[in-house]
């Protein structure tokens, strides 16, 4: 069987550079096209395999089997609907959609097959799973806080993956999110809500990424962390993933389900 083809968007970028260096480890999956912001600089540059930077998302996913994606909301999205129009397979890591905009995910993953994770690290995924386990055997005992810290660069706050482990944590306690979600602190605030789940952001330098949990009770704590230093295994878990959605059942997936989590 020959390998497939991938189209890398914002191959040029950060992440996309190394979604490009990482495909060159897994043997099923190949560099079949590469997509840039039109007027970029790179476009035209060529690339392995002979591939030449584009701007024309149609183009760039014809003779494609699945797409890999790191960019922002917009551009996600409108590759995407030209995903659904050609049948191609699609992963992403973009972060900060809205509601409706996590709708219309919903809604194209009915076309083709759609992975969308924030965050595509094998041990972000099991500290998910901890965390919710964690949150379910405490139980309401103890005070539940996430910290995050990103580069400076990045756009959206709180992290894609801050908010997956909070509604982690929802879900070990059996509560909607949205219903005990504090994002912000300032002034006279009172007392902690009973249930809260808080998230604080920090932004700095170049970091690719820290996520800390913690259980805060009457005299201990527990506190579950993962540190990031490159960007390498958010590549890989996404080339990873790629391999694994090419050729599935239009359906929206998830990154547990391919991990078995």
């Amino acid at each position: 069987m020959s390998a497939r083809r991938v189209l890398v968007v914002g191959a040029l970028g950060r992440m996309g550079e190394r979604v490009r260096a990482a495909l060159d480890d897994e043997p099923g999956l190949v560099l079949g096209a590469a997509l840039e912001a039109a007027g970029h600089p790179g476009l035209g540059r060529e690339l392995e395999g002979g591939v030449r930077v584009s701007d024309d998302a149609k183009q760039a996913l014809s003779g494609c089997d699945v797409a890999i994606d790191f960019s922002v909301p917009a551009a996600t999205l409108q590759v995407l609907r030209a995903a659904a129009d050609a049948g191609v397979a699609y992963v992403t890591g973009t972060t900060g959609f809205s509601e409706d905009e996590r709708a219309e995910l919903d809604a194209l993953a009915q076309r083709i097959p759609l992975m969308h994770a924030p965050n595509f690290s094998l041990t972000v995924n099991l500290l998910a799973w901890l965390t919710r386990e964690a949150a379910r055997r405490l139980g309401s005992g103890f005070d539940a806080e996430i910290v995050e810290l990103h580069h400076a660069a990045k756009r959206d706050a709180p992290s894609g993956t801050a908010l997956r482990l909070a509604e982690a944590i929802a879900e070990g306690r059996g509560v909607e999110l949205r219903d005990v979600l504090v994002l912000e602190r300032a002034g006279e605030i009172g007392a902690r809500p009973e249930g809260a789940i808080g998230v604080q952001t920090l932004r700095g330098g170049d970091n690719p990424g820290e996520h800390s949990v913690l259980f805060v009770g009457e005299g201990e704590r527990l506190e579950l962390h993962h540190r990031s230093s490159t960007r390498d295994h958010f590549a890989k878990g996404a080339v990873r993933a790629a391999a694994w959605l090419a050729g599935r059942k239009p359906g929206r997936y998830t990154i547990e389900e391919m991990l078995g989590l």
